[in-house]
């Protein structure tokens, strides 16, 4: 994982999930409030999860063979699919049946410990909160002008966006969790914690469906984004070379493919032809380092050769 940001967001959240899990488990055994038991399984799911992606980062860092001659890069990307179905499963469906069994029999919080769930949601928000900051933090160095709904959309890199989504999950869970607590305290009616557990579920079933949407289309292979593509563009005209026609795509978060056909002159002999094309690869290199691999094709201009749009960047929304 080439971005020290990303990192540093998994391992922040990871360090808070682990210890909020332990703090739910603990007041569920002492409440057998069914939306603690929800949002201890979530907090586990999540741990689980970063420890995907930092797994995910390792391997992405193998070096290319002949098996998988343009590397391991897109790694990062199937185990940030891998979170989306663990997230879904693990997370989303073991709350609904939770809810769904609460709801067949509803019962309140009792005993002496019925204050434990809400000091741990109070504390669990607090470590969530701490950790969501980092998370926003990191990305307010990438995004540029984006909004952070469109940079979870365009990032290349999937870890920030993840830990986004997750820990902003979290904090709409807890206040879920602490609706339904507080609520069944308050009427001595089991329902609420039903409730607030079917939320919690819902919740983690949508936000899995987005990061497995977000995901599946990085490992179908994103395009590079529009200003990089301008770059490329600007890179290899610069000594009046035209562009028949540009492809780019991302062979992972920070290795990008080039592949386009370029005019040469009439009767250019072969060393002008590669003389051509490596000084236009060397600009490239040097407009957007991101760019590990290109190939040119040269070609005579003919007329009527136009260049069809080298990126179609999503919108955010």
């Amino acid at each position: 994982m080439s971005s020290g940001g990303g990192t540093k967001a998994v391992v922040a959240a990871l360090a808070a999930n682990l210890s909020i899990a332990v703090m739910k488990f603990l007041a569920f055994a002492l409440t057998a409030s069914s939306s603690m038991l929800a949002e201890a399984i979530h907090s586990v799911a999540d741990s689980g999860n970063q420890l995907l992606l930092l797994l995910g980062g390792k391997r992405a860092r193998k070096q290319a063979n002949p098996e998988h001659p343009f590397g391991y890069g897109r790694e990062r990307y199937i185990y940030a699919f891998i979170v989306s179905i663990v997230l879904f499963s693990v997370g989303g469906l073991f709350a609904l049946f939770e809810a769904w069994e609460k709801f067949k029999d509803p019962h309140g919080i009792e005993g002496p410990w019925w204050w434990v769930p809400l000091i741990i949601l109070v504390g669990a928000a607090t470590a969530e909160g701490l950790s969501f900051r980092t998370a926003v933090k990191e990305a307010n160095q990438l995004r540029g002008r984006q909004s952070l709904v469109a940079f979870v959309r365009n990032a290349k890199q999937p870890e920030l966006p993840v830990i986004l989504l997750e820990d902003f999950g979290a904090l709409l869970g807890l206040l879920f969790a602490l609706a339904g607590v507080s609520l069944t305290l308050v009427t001595g009616n089991g329902l609420w914690d039903a409730a607030g557990t079917a939320m919690i579920g819902l919740l983690l079933v949508v936000i899995a469906a987005v990061l497995a949407l977000e995901t599946s289309s990085l490992l179908l292979g994103e395009s590079a984004t529009r200003s990089d593509v301008r770059r490329i563009e600007a890179a290899i005209t610069a000594d009046g070379t035209r562009i028949i026609h540009l492809r780019t795509m991302h062979l992972g978060p920070e290795e990008l493919l080039v592949g386009a056909k370029i005019t040469v002159a009439r009767g250019a002999s072969g060393a002008e032809i590669a003389r051509t094309i490596d000084e236009a690869e060397a600009r490239i290199r040097s407009s957007v380092p991101s760019a590990r691999v290109i190939y040119l094709e040269p070609d005579i201009h003919r007329d009527g050769d136009a260049q069809p749009s080298a990126v179609a960047e999503r919108p955010a929304g």
